[in-house]
This record gives C-alpha cells, structure tokens and sequence, in this order.
C-alpha cells in the first residue's frame, strides 16, 4: 500500500509518499514560505536528481496542488495514477474534543472539521485546504486526518483545566489542548530508543521549535503538560505568534487602535512574535543573518525567544518531577545550534552543559552533552510523516475489517 502524508504547517508543506510494505520513501519534499514572494518548493524522488521550483505559492491550495500534478508528471512524477495511492494521511492540528484519535474522513467529518477553522486559525485552515485538494484531485482515495492533540488528551485535569468559570469547560469545552502532539510523541520515543532506556522511566523535555513552537513534559511516555493551550497561539514566543501575554493587552490594544477584539487576535496571530519585534522577518534564519549584520532588534528577538524557552522548560519540570533529557527537534531545535545554546546558557543550574564538538551545525540525531552531565541534552529529527503514514494505515486497515 502507498500511503501520501500531507503535513501542512501555517507557512509550510511537507509531504512523503510512503511504500507501507516496507516503511519507504518513494517521494519526499517541502514547500517553505508559502504566501511570501521568495517560496521554494522541493522535490526529491529516490534516484533522481532534486526538483527545485521558486514559483509563488500563494497559499497551500497551491502548493498541494503543485504536489499532486508532481507525482505523476513525467520524469519528475512517480506515479502513473493517483489511483496508485491507497490512502492520504493529513495532519490535522486542532481537533477539539471532537476528535481523541485519528479519524477517516468524511463529508459528516468534512463539516465537523470546518468548526476548528476558529481554534487553530493559522493551521487548521491550510490542512483543510489539503484535504479538499485531495478530494477535488483524487476523486476514491481515502484520507485520514490525524491530530495533534491527541497526544496530550493524558493531560490531568488541574493541567487542562483554565482558571475562569467552569461552565465554560462544560458548556464550551474551553481547557488546555496542546499541540504539536505527532511530533512530540515521535521524539519521546525515539528519545527512549537512542538511549537505550525503557521510556516508562524517563523523564523528558521536548522542545518542538520552528515557526511555531511548543514544549511537552512527557513521563512514562505520556504528556503531562504542555506549552500551548486552547489554540496554538499561547505559550512560547514563535516566529509570528505572541505567546502567553497579559489577557487584559487584547482590550487595550482594541481600544487604542480603534479595531475589534478579532482584529487584534488576528495581529496577535500574524503580525507578533519575532517578527513582531524584529521587524524583519519570522524566519529565523533570516534574524541570525541580521543580528550577525549589528540588527539590534534582531537580536533582542532572539534573545527574547531563547529566554521564552527557557522559562517554558523551568516551568514544565513539576508536572513531571524532575528532569532526565531535554530533547530539541523540527526547524530551529534541529537546526540552529546557537539558538540551543542561547536556550541552555539559561539552565546551567540545572546541570545541563553542551559539548562544543557536538552542538554544531548540520543534520544530526543524538546526544549534544557533555558526557555524564545530570540532565542529557538531545537532538532528535522529528518524523511526524511516519507517525501519520502509520495512523492512516490502521484507520484503514479498521475500516477494511469492519
């Protein structure tokens, strides 16, 4: 069976196009910067040299879209037919308390879905976009949506429980959801894998950090806590989200600017983060560059990001009394080494010290630390489209014995 995942961030697209029997890659690839002049899609079929296209994505519609006509276009293609493909796994973010574990998807599901939209506004639109490609593009072919929050659905209740009427839980279901829980799940126990240790008895810090970011304190391989909350706009500082702020600045910015309340969440939402306070841009690649240039706003963003991390990691240790790893993955967690040592110049007391001869640029997986440091500091490349791909595949595999 060949199962395509279809992982759609709020400014990217990753896809694989998996071979079940034997867990292979056919096809992989990436769409960075959609919506932004200077988008870049690759396209990599094993054995064949990478496609590399710089046209203007303007949302995911377009870039799905571009994908699809890929994999059975000639020498770049893979595919004779989308009929080829068993089933279409997509990562959905916000599934509320609709949804508590992977799902196949139908028009009943469809419409479900649609009221996320309002949850999750940076994300759950786009992996809506893909799922409507795919039925538009691949008329039969089943697709699965695959959540997020499933993961952290073992919160306890004082952890998801917010602090405002409770009737707002009951009537609403208002509460802590969290996020990036394909990702965090993955990493977990792939943690436990490379060191060799049974995961019941870890205790562990993930640090999921790119254009959105979150942390998941996770013991006996469940999470216990986590950064993000209602939507996946709370916590830490990301690339153009604000993170945890005062409530009260919502009214006040309302007030000044003479605009509505979702106006002002919607600035919080596109228009905030390091961007926000940079001015430059939400990439981090491109504040590394500025900062490097004398950008002193530059660097306070990324000197407010770091320190955002930091906090969020200290106050994350009770939920799982105590700490054994912290693990860094996606974009910049897996990436950027200055950003993780800017992130544990912060936790020093707590025994944490990087190796100079590991902390390095480049693609790496496994221990950053000085050898016998209390606390282990990792890298770990997240794979959430193997963790989708075999999602897809039991739903299905259910679906053909009921």
């Amino acid at each position: 069976m060949k199962i395509l995942v279809l992982n759609c961030g709020s400014s990217s697209l990753k896809y694989k196009l998996f071979e079940m029997k034997g867990n292979d890659v056919l096809a992989q690839g990436q769409a960075d910067r959609i919506g932004m002049s200077d988008a870049l899609f690759r396209h990599d079929v094993r054995g064949r040299e990478t496609f590399v296209n710089d046209t203007p994505l303007r949302n995911h519609y377009d870039a799905v879209h571009a994908l699809l006509v890929l994999l059975v276009s000639g020498k770049r293609g893979i595919l004779t037919d989308m009929g080829e493909i068993g089933g279409v796994g997509h990562r959905v973010v916000h599934g509320g308390e609709h949804f508590r574990t992977s799902v196949a998807v139908n028009p009943a599901i469809r419409e479900t879905l649609e009221a996320t939209k309002k949850l999750a506004p940076l994300h759950n639109p786009p992996n809506l976009m893909g799922i409507d490609v795919c039925t538009e593009l691949m008329p039969g072919v089943p697709q699965v949506a695959v959540f997020d929050t499933a993961f952290h659905q073992t919160l306890p209740d004082y952890a998801y429980t917010y602090a405002i009427p409770y009737r707002y839980y009951t009537d609403d279901h208002v509460r802590r959801y969290g996020f990036h829980g394909i990702s965090h799940r993955y990493v977990a126990y792939r943690t436990a894998e490379l060191l060799q240790k049974n995961i019941e008895k870890l205790k562990i810090i993930i640090c999921h950090l790119g254009a959105g970011s979150s942390l998941c304190a996770v013991a006996s391989g469940k999470s216990l806590d986590t950064s993000m909350g209602f939507t996946p706009l709370s916590g830490l500082v990301m690339g153009t989200r604000c993170g945890d702020i005062d409530p009260a600045l919502v009214s006040f910015l309302a007030n000044k600017e003479n605009i509505s309340v979702s106006a002002v969440v919607d600035m919080l939402n596109r228009e905030s983060g390091v961007l926000g306070i940079s001015g430059v841009s939400s990439d981090f690649r491109d504040l590394e560059d500025a900062a490097a240039d004398g950008n002193k706003k530059a660097k306070l963003a990324l000197a407010v990001f770091a320190y955002s991390v930091a906090r969020g990691i200290g106050s994350l240790i009770p939920a799982i009394g105590g700490l054994d790893c912290l693990v860094f993955t996606a974009g910049v967690g897996e990436h950027s080494p200055r950003m993780r040592r800017r992130i544990c110049a912060f936790l020093c007391w707590l025994g944490i010290e990087l190796a100079k001869d590991k902390n390095i640029d480049g693609a790496f997986e496994g221990e950053i630390s000085v050898p016998g440091t209390k606390v282990k500091v990792l890298v770990v490349p997240t794979n959430e489209e193997k963790m989708i791909a075999g999602e897809t595949r039991a739903v299905l595999q259910n679906l053909i014995k009921q």
